[in-house]
């Protein structure tokens, strides 16, 4: 007789894949992918009344709940891990009509998170344009020389969402002066001056930012900025 290792009570209705070779005890029918164990013996799930289930792997949370809820029996599919010495979930045995009904409130759920994405990517993208434009301004009126455009490239350069650049953080999103002075700096440094090709040559970050130091005031300076900018540079 094939006797095969009784799952705890508390796991309640399972259904057992086992890692043996099982015959059914009944129909001998076998290898078995799937069994219950009926008075110790393996039992393949059409002599166990359980041959309309179909199988659902775990991995799904929110599926497997909703098959179980949809489904008037449902079974846990076990199987014993060695190793561990216990049994582990493998999924459920579900009605298909109920796994059908299940799949169907997920996609619901799915279209319903799309579409609700898809509003706040839209949202972010309008706060995102105002927030640009508000930061453009305040670099225009600091800067009153500043070319328009070269305001807006700076602009959205340093106000990116999830860049972490100044425009990013507290004192940029409050607009504050010394953010959007760093900006303009930081852009200067960067178009306007040989710094780049500095860093390139192998000089060191801070001496290359002293010897383009002058150049970046002298921009400034056309475009109207008269303030000292040392804690800009």
């Amino acid at each position: 007789m094939q006797v095969v290792p009784t799952p705890p009570a508390h796991i309640g209705l399972v259904v057992i894949q086992p890692s043996r070779r099982r015959h059914c005890a009944g129909c001998r029918r076998g290898p078995l992918s799937m069994l219950v164990v009926e008075g110790r013996v393996p039992c393949c799930l059409d002599c166990a009344d359980l041959g309309h289930l179909v199988f659902l792997p775990r991995g799904d949370t929110a599926l497997t709940r909703r098959a179980r809820e949809e489904s008037t029996l449902s079974v846990v599919v076990v199987r014993f891990n060695r190793r561990k010495g216990r049994y582990e979930r493998q999924g459920v045995l579900v009605e298909e009509a109920g796994l059908a009904r299940a799949e169907a409130r997920c996609l619901a759920d799915a279209e319903a998170r799309r579409r609700r994405r898809v509003r706040d990517a839209r949202r972010r993208a309008v706060q995102d344009a105002r927030f640009a434009e508000a930061f453009a301004a305040e670099i225009l009126r600091l800067f009153p020389g500043c070319p328009r455009d070269r305001a807006d490239g700076i602009a959205a350069h340093a106000s990116a969402r999830g860049s972490g650049r100044v425009g990013r953080g507290a004192a940029g999103r409050a607009l504050s002066e010394g953010a959007v002075v760093s900006a303009v700096v930081a852009s200067v440094r960067h178009l306007d001056t040989s710094y780049d090709a500095l860093l390139m040559g192998g000089v060191p970050r801070r001496e290359a930012r002293r010897r383009i130091a002058v150049g970046v005031e002298t921009v400034l300076r056309e475009w109207g900025w008269e303030a000292d900018i040392g804690a800009g540079r």
